[in-house]
């Protein structure tokens, strides 16, 4: 825990710094949250919408639910055995200022699941498919300025044959429901940075950031901005760019001067020069604030500020540079999905999972397999963390020209939406495991990021070996397949260390095994299973890691780093680091220890056991430094370095193993050293009778927030008088709430391994919140939030 906390620490750093900048990419102070006061309806017999009558701008929709952005169609149990699916409504009555009367009017909805119309004051505005990248739309004409305007938005997320991917019932993930990101309402004046997912011009719209040059002694960041005249006459306008770092402006662009005629647009393209800058890199995420501002007669009419990070990608041969330096990326990949709510996170939730991942040790997340928050990204963009970006996929293919023009728009939204991120190292402009895409679709979608993303430093990447410039290969392919490795091109291992376990013919023999073998020995391992099998998926971990160092891949990502529900399925997807409430198993520590002891990763240990009566006598400890010392009762057991094996061959930090010959109640300590030093300890205790239940919330370096719907898990473990958590209470719990919260749990909270979880969703920090949980047994404890 200890060494958890540090390193929540050092990246809480990082936070305080620059994070709050960089969730204001592409901000300007005419882009206002539009989350707040919407009416939600679902279409459940006997509930039935009169389309005519909803759109009418005095429509009784008092019995609606009142709801907050973001939101979620429904509320589901875990596991999800059958996804709600179906029509749901959203309506917002909302005035503008009158100052508006002569701007632009647009709203920007970062998601809606899954096909949407949206009318504006009875006006159909727009129509969208697809339920994980933006739905923009422009309701100048429709805007009232003398009375409340009204919008609806009607979201159909049943299975849809243009959007693909398999029918839920086939899906290896759920879809969910609902506008579950955040809602945005933009003015902007006639002359003004237009906003790219509006734009037809190929690679064009709003500010377009790229680093022709990137080195410690200089670099040139090349500035595209595209800039319209919606006044009736001619404009003389004026483009400046600013270039801010710790709030002090270090490169400040001449002013750029064009004239626009009537209605005309016309992109400016500026480079700045900027002598040693600081680099963007996974170590070191440094940040600017690109400020760009627009004049018209010597008035400030629009403005605009986009975080960048200056860094050069590229790959020679199938290596993989950043800055100039050859760099093996250890990546893991990520479902976005929480228990209950589905999709429906939080931007601090969103930054919670991003912590956690870069905490693991990670510098590398391959999205799967859809486009995530734009609160994600901005995440990795502020902690170091490469993102492999992606449209959705999963097995489906269609032949139908309206799915290919899906999948091709998508390509170029994912591109507009996500150019400027320093985060972005690949786009996966491919459909996940889908065997049956033609060769020309496939060079179609990358021909589109390319065209998007012109220069030397796109890259698409494509789960076959034609196509694209990144072949992705998930490891059990490798093994099915050992013949058919790719050498002139770069390779990343996509998926590693579930299926090739759990699978009867992935290539390790387990077609030889009776199926309940399989499933103890596989990967996908509940904390309530046990020490053993936690153990066991640890183990495949590690040799599924040290077996990619011997490939001529650049990356690798698990799978996965948090347990999921799947569409088809009634169990979880169990192969998680950490389970779905985001507590880590044995596993997620092992990749602690492979990172070396540095400012950003600190000196760590951890005793992969309980310590109690039923715990293997194999002590695993996991750490990064030279040597551990294991303390049994405070008695030297023994002090032993790392010694390599055929599944450690290849790595810098293998585990340590000590065999105990029997089991002795009490005190476990490793004890981590380095040049002979103590450096760091973790103690496991045997637990004792259970006592009281300590009430803890997962802030993971980010503070509880009342403005954002901000959704929080908190663990209730159960203790014994020493602290520590009894593994095998697994009983039920209840929870009581005081303060503006609510429980999204929709079913009865029981124990997992000693902990429970209840997942609350903050409303309002005006008064205090007061947490309680008890168990039948007696049990209780509390948890205060001051406002």
């Amino acid at each position: 825990m200890k060494t958890l906390f540090m390193r929540i620490f050092k990246i809480n750093f990082i936070i305080q710094f620059i994070f709050m900048l960089t969730l204001q990419q592409t901000f300007a102070a005419d882009k206002v949250n539009f989350n707040d006061n919407w009416k939600f309806q679902r279409e459940i017999s006997p509930v039935s919408i009169n389309e005519t009558e909803v759109l009418k701008a005095n429509f009784d929709d008092s019995k609606w639910e009142s709801v907050k952005l973001p939101h979620t169609t429904n509320i589901e149990p875990l596991p999800v055995n059958d996804q709600w699916q179906g029509i749901a409504w959203y309506r917002k009555q909302f005035q503008l200022d009158k100052k508006l009367t002569d701007k632009k009017i647009i709203i920007e909805l970062e998601a809606a699941m899954n096909y949407s119309q949206v009318w504006v004051n009875g006006q159909l505005i727009k129509e969208h498919q697809g339920g994980y990248l933006p739905v923009v739309f422009d309701i100048t004409s429709v805007a009232k300025f003398d009375a409340p305007n009204t919008i609806v938005v009607r979201l159909d997320n049943t299975d849809n044959e243009v959007t693909g991917p398999k029918p839920l019932k086939r899906l290896d993930f759920n879809m969910y429901g609902g506008l579950y990101r955040n809602a945005w309402l933009i003015s902007k004046n006639k002359v003004h940075i237009t906003h790219p997912i509006l734009e037809n011009k190929v690679a064009g719209g709003g500010i377009f950031v790229t680093y022709p040059e990137a080195s410690k002694e200089k670099a040139v960041v090349n500035i595209k901005t595209h800039i319209r005249n919606a006044n009736n006459r001619s404009s003389d306008v004026k483009v400046v760019h600013e270039l801010v770092r710790n709030n002090k402006v270090i490169k400040k662009s001449k002013a750029s001067k064009l004239t626009l005629s009537k209605g005309q647009d016309q992109t400016n393209e500026v480079n700045l020069e900027i002598k040693k800058p600081l680099l963007w890199s996974v170590d070191a995420p440094n940040l600017y604030k690109l400020v760009t501002k627009i004049y018209y007669k010597n008035q400030l009419v629009d403005q605009e500020e986009t975080t960048i990070g200056i860094r050069r990608m590229e790959f020679k041969g199938t290596k993989f540079y950043m800055n100039g330096e050859e760099q093996f990326m250890r990546g893991v990949n990520r479902h976005q999905e929480y228990p209950y709510v589905g999709y429906a996170l939080s931007d601090n939730a969103q930054v919670r999972d991003a912590i956690k991942i870069k905490n693991a040790g990670f510098d590398f997340v391959r999205l799967s397999h859809y486009p995530h928050s734009p609160s994600f990204m901005h995440a990795c963009d502020s902690l170091g963390l490469v993102v492999l970006d992606a449209i959705l996929g999963w097995q489906y293919y269609n032949e139908t020209e309206a799915f290919r023009n899906q999948m091709f728009n998508a390509s170029r939204d994912l591109v507009r939406r996500d150019r400027n991120h320093a985060c972005v190292t690949a786009w996966e402009v491919s459909l996940n495991e889908t065997k049956n895409m033609p060769l020309e679709f496939r060079e179609k979608l990358s021909a589109i990021a390319h065209e998007e993303y012109p220069g030397d430093q796109c890259f698409t990447a494509g789960w076959m070996a034609e196509g694209w410039d990144i072949f992705l290969q998930a490891r059990q392919h490798k093994i099915m397949h050992k013949d058919t490795g790719i050498t002139e091109k770069p390779y990343a291992v996509s998926e590693y260390g579930d299926w090739e376990y759990y699978s009867n013919n992935a290539g390790l023999n387990q077609d030889k095994m009776p199926k309940s073998e399989r499933y103890e020995t596989s990967s996908r391992q509940a904390r309530a299973f046990g020490e053993a099998r936690l153990l066991n998926q640890a183990y495949n971990v590690q040799e599924a890691f040290n077996d990619n160092k011997t490939t001529s891949a650049f990356a690798d990502s698990y799978w996965v780093m948090y347990d999921y529900t799947r569409g088809y399925h009634k169990d979880l997807e169990l192969s998680g680091l950490m389970d779905i409430y985001r507590i880590p198993k044995f596993a997620y520590y092992f990749y602690q220890s492979q990172r070396p002891v540095s400012e950003q990763y600190p000196a760590m240990v951890k005793l992969a056991t309980y310590w109690q009566e039923d715990s293997p006598l194999d002590i695993k400890v996991y750490s990064n430094c030279e040597e551990v010392a294991l303390y049994l009762n405070d008695q030297l057991i023994e002090t032993k370095k790392p010694t390599k094996d055929k599944i450690s061959e290849h790595l810098e930090f293998p585990p340590i193993t000590f065999n105990l010959k029997q089991f002795t109640s009490g005190t476990l300590k490793a004890v981590g050293k380095i040049n002979g030093k103590v450096v760091i300890e973790d103690i496991v205790r045997t637990p004792g009778k259970a006592v009281k239940i300590e009430v803890a919330l997962d802030k993971s370096g980010v503070e509880v927030s009342e403005n954002q719907n901000d959704i929080v898990f908190v663990y209730l473990k159960v203790v014994d008088a020493n602290g520590t958590v009894v593994e095998k209470f697994n009983e039920k719990m209840d929870v009581q709430l005081t303060g503006d919260i609510e429980l999204m749990n929709n079913q009865e909270i029981k124990a997992e391994a000693g902990i429970g979880t209840a997942v609350i969703r903050v409303n309002s920090l005006d008064k205090n919140i007061d947490i309680k949980a008890t168990s039948k047994n007696g049990l209780e404890g509390t948890l205060q939030l001051l406002k």
